[in-house]
């Protein structure tokens, strides 16, 4: 089913729907909520078109954050990648990369982390950021450890939504503001608005969170990401910690894999096909008609049928291959096919992975917006490193 202009979407086998859906999506939309607000037009970003004009001539980024707080903007960095000429770096994990900058005139440090208490994005901030840079730190309103070190840098400070978790924030000014730093245009990407008109959006979403609850209530507990486009596996990084994070609690939840397809067809597909039942699946696929052609003239005559293809046209029957075998073994499994690559199909996806993991979190009767269990381990480093 064509759910936008650019997403057809194909549902779980259909089951019955959750009544109760209804209501929670209606009460989502109505209430406030800082997160929703974020998806929508009306959304205000806490920074001005004048420092994105002030910040235009920097060719060159250091993204250091963790988790959230550059999830979102590395997915956006790489789905979008083409359409990018600015060189980003992102420093998310705690062994910085000390890449040589081409131009030290036009770098710029843009530091995110919401407590501003982050161990990791503190201690690459310490090595990495200088008084000489161009810094600009985005985090909360609030005395941290970052808020001390952006006013000791005299470096200017965007506030984080209090409201908004990192995991959440992609369309907020964590996300935004780099997107507008890509030269991407951050009002496109903020669909919710027509989303709710859309009633083959709202019905597949619905459809699509009620089916997942019931394959849930059948230990199916694995949500298996068969990604087909190499420029989306930041996006399922995203879409991993979005569901691992907001869902895992109280003994319940999904665990989300990524894997990489057609490679995966070489090492794990015997375990989808014939293992344990203990999955469902998401086919993700996005259409690119330029891509390489094969050389017809050393195709030898056995495997003519791959002359005149692209590796496009091969990626794609590997792709429908493999869902015919699903059905034949009656593996659940949904698949989103992508058409256009935009700003546009991008902000539409995110909405409904958004969406998505708020009403299952509803539905298993967890807090969604939580993390409580990590909270304890960064509790404990402290504690071993004093």
């Amino acid at each position: 089913m064509k759910i936008t202009e650019a997403i057809y979407f194909k549902n779980f086998k259909k089951k019955k729907v959750n009544k109760r859906l209804f209501k929670l999506l209606k009460d989502l939309i109505s209430k406030e909520n800082q997160i929703i607000r974020s998806l929508t037009s009306s959304y205000q970003n806490s920074y001005s078109n004048s420092i994105i004009l002030k910040l235009k001539k920097y060719s060159e980024i250091k993204l250091i954050g963790m988790g959230g707080s550059t999830l979102g903007a590395r997915a956006i960095y790489s789905f979008l990648k083409d359409k990018i000429k600015k060189n980003f770096i992102f420093i998310d994990s705690l062994k910085p990369k000390n890449d040589k900058i081409k131009n030290k005139k036009s770098f710029l440090n843009l530091i995110i982390s919401k407590s501003g208490n982050t161990l990791e994005t503190i201690t690459n901030a310490n090595i990495l950021v200088k008084k000489n840079h161009k810094n600009i730190f985005i985090t909360q309103n609030q005395k941290s450890y970052l808020m001390t070190l952006a006013k000791k840098l005299k470096a200017e400070v965007i506030y984080h939504n209090d409201f908004i978790g990192g995991r959440y924030s992609v369309l907020s000014e964590v996300g935004m503001l780099p997107a507008d730093l890509m030269g991407l245009k951050q009002k496109k990407f903020r669909q919710f608005n027509n989303l709710i008109k859309n009633k083959n959006f709202m019905n597949s979403l619905i459809l699509n969170v009620s089916n997942i609850h019931e394959l849930i209530k059948k230990k199916r507990y694995n949500s298996i990401i068969l990604n087909y486009d190499k420029n989306s596996y930041d996006l399922f990084s995203w879409y991993q910690q979005l569901v691992a994070e907001s869902l895992g609690k109280k003994g319940k939840g999904l665990l989300p894999v990524i894997s990489s397809m057609p490679r995966d067809n070489h090492s794990l597909m015997q375990y989808y096909l014939d293992g344990n039942r203990n999955s469902f699946f998401t086919f993700f696929f996005v259409r690119n008609e330029s891509s390489d052609k094969i050389v017809n003239k050393d195709v030898l005559n056995s495997h003519y049928y791959l002359k005149n293809k692209n590796v496009f046209k091969i990626r794609e029957a590997q792709l429908l291959a493999t869902q015919k075998v699903f059905k034949k073994k009656n593996i659940p499994f949904r698949s989103f096919h992508l058409n256009k690559r935009n700003e546009k199909s991008l902000g539409e996806l995110f909405t409904f992975f958004i969406l998505e993991t708020i009403l299952l979190g509803k539905l298993l009767n967890i807090n969604p917006y939580t993390q409580p269990a990590v909270e304890l381990i960064k509790t404990d480093t402290k504690k071993i490193l004093l």
